[in-house]
């Protein structure tokens, strides 16, 4: 009794195109599920246009690295808030913004979305 085995075969290589086809549709699927643009910004002017008088009690805002001060007088960012929404009549009352010499941008934007919270929008910013 022989026992025949059958013929070796060559080994076969595996194709790259289904894997080179997932790829490509991973590609398209993240390209158009991602989302391009401003995710979001703040509303900011440069004051000194002289485009609306001044109504109402000064509303200066001196930002320092390390405390806010209202008009001179030194708070914090939920008095500032505070204070100001007692000062302003409407939203659209002007509030003065001015950021001292050594306060990062962080610092700045920070005091920027907390007035922005309290619908305090129309700030402009001015020079030191």
């Amino acid at each position: 009794m022989s026992f025949r085995f059958a013929m070796p075969r060559s080994r076969r290589r595996p194709s790259l195109t289904p894997m080179i086809d997932v790829v490509f549709l991973l590609l398209v699927f993240f390209m158009l599920a991602a989302r391009f643009g401003v995710e979001g910004g703040l509303d900011l002017r440069i004051a000194g246009g002289g485009a609306t008088a001044w109504v109402g009690p000064p509303r200066l805002v001196q930002i320092d690295a390390d405390m806010v001060r209202l008009n001179g007088q030194p708070t914090d960012v939920a008095g500032l808030v505070s204070t100001l929404d007692r000062m302003t009549d409407t939203e659209n009352d002007l509030i003065l913004l001015q950021a001292t010499e050594g306060t990062d941008l962080q610092r700045l934007l920070d005091v920027m979305a907390a007035l922005n919270a309290a619908d305090l929008t129309n700030l402009a910013l001015v020079a030191p």
